[in-house]
Formats: structure tokens, sequence, C-alpha cells
């Protein structure tokens, strides 16, 4: 987990989740949080054993933490936050040793993890993680979150 706590201490990862904390400070939605972003990892990491998918842990762990890092930018330029986490996951992936197959892979799990049209074992796991990762059932902002009643995270499964 060497490369993944390169992630955690790169200057460009930090800065985007600072930019993100500081965006969502008075959100009453889900926030894309360091706490969100481990959420998911863990899931996605639970899940690949239970159905026997061979990622590499740091792969899952990268795609968690990289897949919502281009909201800060997003936020401010009004883009599509996948796009913008793509691009951006790509130089911190660079900078911290990963092989361009590995991050070719992360990086489309990443880009495509909102669309159930794109496919991968990596971005499927990372897609369910996404969703299970949401307390919907204990949120307090639920009715007035925009999420179809299908996309809403009903209770505790993996």
């Amino acid at each position: 987990m060497i490369r993944v706590n390169k992630i955690l201490k790169n200057s460009l990862f930090r800065s985007c989740m600072q930019e993100i904390d500081e965006a969502e400070k008075e959100r009453i939605f889900c926030g894309h949080g360091i706490e969100h972003l481990l959420s998911v990892a863990r899931i996605m990491h639970i899940n690949a054993l239970e159905e026997n998918i061979r990622i590499d842990k740091e792969i899952i762990y990268a795609a968690a933490l990289l897949h919502d890092i281009g909201r800060a930018r997003a936020y401010r330029l009004h883009t599509d936050h996948a796009k913008e986490s793509a691009e951006i996951a790509g130089m911190i992936l660079e900078a911290c040793g990963f092989e361009k197959a590995e991050t070719d892979e992360i990086i489309y799990a990443v880009l495509h993890h909102n669309d159930s049209e794109k496919s991968s074992e990596l971005c499927s796991l990372l897609r369910n993680a996404d969703r299970l990762s949401r307390n919907c059932f204990a949120c307090k902002a639920y009715e007035e979150c925009n999420w179809s009643e299908n996309k809403k995270n009903q209770g505790v499964s993996v």
C-alpha cells in the first residue's frame, strides 16, 4: 500500500481534498471527503474478496481515493466531476508510481463510475461501492435529495 499512502500525501490530492471540504462545508447532502473515499475503498475490497474478483488492493484503493477528486474543479467550473477526476487522477497516479496499464484501468473506472453503460470489473466495484457507502436510509436530507428512489441506498447490504 506504499503507492496508496503516496496518494494520501500527494500535494495535488491534498489541495483538491481541501478545496472539496471547503466547498461542501455547508452542504446538507452526501459529502465527498476522506471518510467517503475510504468507505468506498473498504466496500470495494470486501466485495472483491466476496465475489472472488482478483484486483490488487492498491488498485482498488487508488480508484476509490481518486473517483471524486475532480469535484474541486467541477464545483468551480461547473463541469462533470468524473471527467475532471479522471484527468487529475492521471497526474496523481503517475506521480505516485503507478504503471501505465494500472493507470489506464483506474482512470477508466473513475471516468465511468456513474455510467452504467460502460464497465469493467473495477468500474463495477467502484459504482456499487460508491452507492453502498451512502447511508441514505438515515440521512437528514433524504426528502430534499434529488437522487431517484432506486439510486438511494435503502439499507445495509454489501
